[in-house]
């Protein structure tokens, strides 16, 4: 007969049988030590709680600047410029247009002095200003000092109603040289596009082809007051309302300079005043330093001549090479 095995009560871990103690305890094995708990991280705030912070701070200041504009605690200059809601409405309502719609980039904008007046002189063209608005914008978005452009308009502009308040509310004023004078010498930027109704009313087919600068009054008032006249070259406003065509009578009837006709107005209505989406490049060049001349030269009609003959050679020599580069009217 076979040896019996003995198979024990209990097995410890090993395997070993279980020694039994006085009083019937086992002797199990050695306790081990349990491992420290990490603390429990903080529980993140909820997103309802995040959403909530998130729209209170703008809430607080859209409620701060409507208290201010009710109750006329805020400022406008002799010009009748008011700063705030330029920043906060007027700026906020074409920022759409700018960064999406014409997807505006910028060249050269350090030839733009931080501080001081200076005088942005620009093609004008598109049918409707917005390039003037466009530039507006390039200028307190895109440069560091974040500069407000006072804009010298026709009379015309300020004649319309709505239109022509707020034109005078985002800092524009009437193109006249007093007016333009006493702003640069308060070291504002001011711009003014030489070519007027001219350029913004050409037909399609002289796109990108300068019309004339008129007497240089912008060139004797930057004399005077002896800051930097900068050059703007705009390309892409040509494209938004191409003017095939004009309607003289009704021109007439409503006193504007033209009633244009394009692919889609009159023709499909309002509709036909969206714009179409054309890619825009604003390329400000070198300034024209005009400190040394002195107020006398001012008054030198051949050398304000010259001086306006310079800025729009050079603003349609830079037409020319910002066109040369582009491939495509509506994706750059």
């Amino acid at each position: 007969m076979s040896d019996a095995h003995v198979i024990p009560l209990h097995a410890d871990r090993t395997g070993a049988r279980t020694r039994w103690r006085l009083g019937g305890a086992a002797a199990g094995p050695e306790p081990v030590a349990p491992e420290p708990v990490a603390p429990a991280p903080a529980p993140a705030p909820a997103p309802e709680a995040e959403a909530v912070a998130d729209w209170e701070e703008p809430l607080a200041e859209a409620l701060a600047f409507l208290r201010r504009r009710l109750t006329g605690d805020y400022t406008v200059d002799d010009f009748g410029f008011d700063a705030e809601l330029t920043d906060n409405v007027l700026l906020p309502a074409l920022r759409p247009l700018y960064e999406r719609w014409f997807r505006v980039e910028t060249i050269g904008m350090h030839h733009v002095p931080d501080t001081g007046g200076a005088l942005i002189v620009a093609n004008h063209s598109g049918t409707f200003p917005l390039d003037s608005l466009m530039t507006a914008v390039a200028l307190h978005d895109d440069h560091p000092a974040q500069r407000h452009l006072r804009m010298l308009g026709a009379d015309l502009m300020f004649k319309l109603p709505v239109l022509g308040s707020l034109a005078r509310k985002q800092g524009s004023t009437l193109a006249c040289s007093p007016d333009a004078e006493r702003l640069m010498s308060a070291g504002e930027l001011v711009g003014v596009w030489p070519e007027g109704f001219k350029g913004i009313g050409k037909p399609f087919r002289d796109r990108y082809k300068l019309q004339r600068f008129g007497r240089g009054g912008f060139v004797s008032a930057a004399l005077r007051t002896g800051v930097p006249i900068i050059p703007c070259s705009i390309v892409g406003a040509e494209e938004i309302y191409p003017k095939i065509g004009d309607i003289a009578p009704l021109a007439r009837l409503f006193g504007a300079p033209y009633f244009p006709v394009t692919p889609t107005f009159p023709h499909l209505g309002p509709l036909g005043l969206v714009p179409l989406p054309s890619k825009w490049y604003i390329e400000f060049g070198e300034p024209i330093c005009t400190e040394g001349l002195g107020v006398t030269e001012a008054d030198d009609p051949m050398l304000v001549f010259n001086l306006t003959d310079q800025v729009r050679e050079t603003i349609q020599h830079t037409l020319y090479r910002l066109l040369s580069q582009r491939r495509n009217a509506f994706l750059g």
